[in-house]
């Protein structure tokens, strides 16, 4: 059987992530049935960023299901400096059963996952951050009780790894979705998930709009969604610049009145209050970022044992 990765959503057919969703919420009702599953498996995991969802989801998950969650600090490693990708990969690959990987350039996982004989996935790079969305899915679903037919509306930075697979996910399973960001090339999103998600929006008789206007974008939206300012390769000295552009993107409870009533506030954290959303917003009734973050650990053991063939 060949080995899967999942370096981006568009690395699973449209039935396969709803698959997904439905073996993630069957973990998560009945997660004693899976409790020694991968018994004498093996994850790596490694991180160029820090991390507290993604670390945590995949190390517990990895326990709970009987297995073992290595922890692989780069900043200690040869990789990409005195190792090349492909020689670790090759030889983490003769350890392990499984890799996750988070990293800066999206092309350094691409090459990992060239050279790796197990599955990779990826748990965030500058480009995509396919675990999370397949999270927000199955919370999304949870809460609205359906995904076709729904409207998700993004508000902030374009041009970023959470919009890009927003775009892919909610194509996938028809949710209508308004991206609302700056405009330049700098903070909209990338080209070549925009005629991914076109595709994908035909296909699933579902929209995909970007806009400038964020009041447009939110309109009727039965979801909000927005994330951090400061993605983690932006250098600290483009702060203020930041905050000027994407001030009329923020979250507020103004913004929040021209979704549904019934609207739910999402953000896949860390989150800075003041900035991308207001206190009242996120910390409100209409915010379910906890329920987000929970979701991880049932979304991650979907995706590992979905991988393994475990399903």
């Amino acid at each position: 059987m060949a080995i899967r990765h999942l370096l981006t959503l568009n690395d699973l057919t449209d039935k396969e992530l709803l698959d997904i969703l439905d073996f993630a919420d069957r973990i998560k009702k009945n997660p004693g049935q899976y409790a020694t599953v991968l018994k004498d498996k093996t994850l790596l995991m490694i991180f160029a960023k820090p991390s507290l969802r993604t670390r945590l989801s995949f190390e517990v998950g990895m326990t709970q299901m009987g297995g073992h969650g290595i922890y692989y600090d780069l900043s200690t490693s040869p990789m990409g400096k005195k190792e090349s990708i492909a020689d670790t990969a090759r030889t983490a690959a003769r350890y392990v059963d499984i890799v996750m990987a988070r990293l800066f350039g999206h092309e350094d996982i691409e090459e990992y996952a060239k050279y790796s004989n197990v599955p990779v996935i990826n748990a965030l790079t500058n480009f995509a951050h396919p675990c999370q969305i397949i999270a927000d899915l199955q919370t999304i679903r949870e809460k609205k009780k359906k995904l076709g037919g729904l409207k998700l509306a993004y508000c902030g930075d374009g041009n970023n790894n959470i919009t890009h697979s927003l775009i892919e996910g909610c194509t996938k399973v028809g949710i209508d979705i308004s991206v609302a960001c700056p405009r330049g090339k700098e903070v909209e999103p990338h080209d070549a998930v925009l005629g991914i998600g076109k595709k994908n929006a035909v296909r699933n008789k579902c929209k995909l709009v970007v806009t400038h206007d964020a009041g447009e974008a939110v309109k009727g939206a039965d979801i909000v969604y927005t994330d951090s300012w400061m993605s983690y390769h932006l250098p600290k000295e483009k702060e203020s610049e930041r905050i000027a552009v994407l001030t009329p993107y923020q979250v507020n409870a103004e913004l929040m009145k021209c979704a549904k009533p019934d609207a739910i506030f999402m953000n896949c954290l860390p989150a800075m209050r003041g900035y991308e959303q207001t206190v009242d917003v996120i910390d409100g009734p209409q915010s379910i970022v906890f329920d987000q973050a929970e979701n991880r650990l049932h979304a991650q053991k979907a995706i590992m044992l979905f991988l393994l063939g475990k399903r």
